[in-house]
């Protein structure tokens, strides 16, 4: 009986990790940073939890879209960050934050949220909660047109 419950109470504490969707090039949010700006890219950064409703719903609803998938890694690195972990990240900047200080400094107190942001952390535009397909399109879109904008003179 003992031992039953040591493996239970190791179980039970065992860090849990929410997962982000599947078929796409996620990684932390330091080395996404990093690719981000060796590459002069976007970052689109997925704030999740484990045992998030409304991500599961995201995930399965708009991020199994193959065209979302196919632009999202052509256009952005892809950020995922647990708003709850612990875990450590190193930032490019030589700075060291854990996920949940990460999720904080973005205002990501519920889940999902969705930043789009520069390869240094700006934001450009953040979306809140269940998202279609459509709304990934136009988040998309906007995003696209602010750059447009800011490199025409």
């Amino acid at each position: 009986m003992r031992a039953i419950l040591v493996i239970i109470t190791t179980l039970l504490t065992l860090p849990v990790m929410a997962e982000p969707p599947k078929g796409y090039p996620f990684q932390s949010f330091d080395k996404a940073m990093q690719q981000a700006q060796t590459e002069n890219k976007l970052l689109f950064v997925y704030f999740g939890r484990y045992g998030c409703g409304y991500c599961e719903k995201t995930n399965k609803e708009a991020f199994s879209d193959k065209k979302i998938r196919e632009s999202y890694r052509k256009k952005y690195v892809l950020a995922y960050v647990d708003a709850e972990s612990g875990k450590r990240l190193r930032l490019p900047s030589g700075e060291r934050v854990t996920e949940r200080e990460v999720g904080t400094r973005y205002n990501a107190f519920v889940t999902p949220v969705f930043t789009f942001m520069t390869a240094k952390g700006q934001p450009l535009l953040r979306l809140v909660g269940v998202q279609r397909i459509v709304d990934l399109r136009e988040a998309d879109k906007k995003v696209q047109q602010t750059l447009n904008k800011v490199d025409k003179p």
